[in-house]
């Protein structure tokens, strides 16, 4: 039943006061409308006693303590949602913004979601395709799992965003419905622009479901986003059976709306000013992810945060990367070198990669192999740091192999530019390419029979030569 009290007690930016409210339920959804008629909608975060404070989706502009008729409800934020949200684009509050007129609605869901039974979840196994050799072969998403993207300031994670979007794929035997659900947070106009150009120009528009929060709608707004496309993520994966993959970006700009939605509350601050909560409050979006015993359907987030001063241990990383299954961190430096994407394989992790990965789902191959790759490319790391001590003509000639290796490891294996979607096996030959081209007495971490099948010093040799000519030529 809808309750309407006139009046406010008290405005502070985005939060007002209501006095006299005996039955305002935690997230109730509230309609103010002003004596212009303005409509404006907003949800009940506190509860002192009869006193409601009530968090405005939009401006406070116009609005008094004495204008405003405020309706309670009497249910919480839901989302209208059918099968017809795929292919359309939706604002930050889940109102369409592609002139395509509003969604048939075959069912209402609450945008804070339901709560999953832990006991009721499936450990996720099965690989999603990225065609990103640096993921699929040393960091390998899987079906339900939460891996974020560690970005920082001015580096590539919306084209790589971009890239997972259009190349993203269930690899199966049999025809499973896949789709993705994008929501960006706090993105400027050029951005938003460029994520819509880019799905329409590649034809992937139609199984792809957007939520845009620009920079300059309202910061409560941003904080609503995520939840909006999770719910609509949620709807597809587990009423429709579909396997959703969930791109946000940017986290960071999501936080620092909760900051100030905080400290517009006077809520004690805790590092960096960031809220006490901010742990449980990012759980609360990432534990969405997975899957469910008795649905077919999984649902799969790659999160993406700009490391503010490219600061790894930040509060937002910091959190991040205990509640998710790993972390795909982006490198400055590498981007520096024109290597696209600039992904650093060394402090990256999957954590789930081990069980979706091998005989029947990748390779047979594809753990070893990996296990071999991050050796041989930490040794590289080492030597490197030796030659800045001592310089490059003493280092060893079995040195100068590992150095060659490392470029051609970084330009060629992660950096496979912005247009080369990989398949898998693609992946793991030039994975195999690139071992070869290191003395066989040093690979400790491929089995013998692995190596008497795979194993071409020489074929290696001509591959690059012929593939990349003008690159070999530099190498020492």
């Amino acid at each position: 039943m809808s309750v309407y009290f006139k009046g406010l007690s008290s405005i502070n930016g985005p939060l007002v006061a209501v006095e006299g409210v005996k039955d305002a339920s935690f997230d109730e959804l509230v309609e103010l409308v002003d004596d212009n008629d303005h409509t404006r909608l907003g949800r009940v975060i506190e509860i002192q006693g009869e006193r409601a404070l009530i968090q405005v989706f939009e401006n406070t502009e116009g609005m008094s303590t004495k204008n405003v008729v405020t309706k309670f409800s009497g249910k919480p934020i839901e989302l209208g949602l059918s099968q017809e949200i795929l292919g359309r684009s939706f604002n930050g509050s889940g109102v369409p913004i592609d002139g395509l007129g509003p969604v048939y609605t075959d069912k209402f869901m609450d945008i804070n979601g339901r709560v999953i039974n832990p006991v009721a979840r499936v450990y996720p196994r099965d690989f999603i395709n990225t065609g990103i050799s640096a993921i699929d072969g040393l960091n390998t998403l899987i079906r339900g799992q939460k891996l974020p993207i560690f970005s920082g300031s001015g580096l590539s994670h919306n084209e790589l965003a971009a890239q997972i979007v259009r190349q993203a794929k269930i690899i199966s035997e049999k025809e499973e419905p896949f789709a993705i659900v994008f929501a960006a947070m706090g993105v400027k106009h050029d951005v938003a622009a460029f994520f819509k150009q880019t799905f329409l120009e590649h034809g992937v528009m139609d199984h792809v479901t957007m939520f845009l929060n620009l920079a300059n709608d309202p910061i409560i707004e941003r904080i609503l986003t995520p939840r909006f496309a999770l719910t609509a993520a949620e709807y597809l994966a587990f009423e429709k059976d579909m396997h959703i993959l969930v791109v946000m970006s940017d986290i960071t700009s999501y936080c620092e709306a909760l900051r100030e939605y905080s400290s517009s509350k006077e809520e004690i601050p805790g590092r960096k000013g960031y809220p006490g909560y901010l742990y449980s409050d990012l759980a609360s979006m990432y534990e969405r992810a997975g899957c469910i015993e008795g649905s077919a359907g999984s649902l799969t987030q790659i999160p993406i945060l700009t490391m503010p001063n490219d600061d790894i241990s930040h509060p937002i990383a910091d959190c991040t990367g205990y509640i998710t299954e790993g972390q795909i961190v982006l490198d400055r430096t590498l981007m520096q070198q024109g290597i696209y994407p600039p992904i650093s394989v060394l402090p990256s992790l999957s954590r789930l990669m081990k069980d979706g990965i091998g005989d029947g789902l990748t390779r047979f191959d594809h753990a070893d192999l990996s296990s071999q790759l991050f050796a041989a490319y930490a040794k590289v790391i080492d030597i490197r740091n030796l030659a800045s001590v001592i310089g490059l003509d003493e280092l060893s000639p079995q040195d100068r192999v590992y150095l060659n290796f490392g470029l051609l490891f970084e330009h060629v294996y992660v950096g496979q530019g912005e247009g080369n979607n990989r398949a898998i096996e693609e992946t793991l030959d030039l994975g195999w390419h690139l071992v070869s081209l290191l003395p066989r007495h040093d690979l400790d971490r491929l089995e013998a029979k692995l190596l008497d099948e795979f194993y071409d010093h020489d074929a290696a040799g001509v591959y690059f030569r012929a593939a990349y000519p003008k690159f070999m030529e530099g190498l020492n």
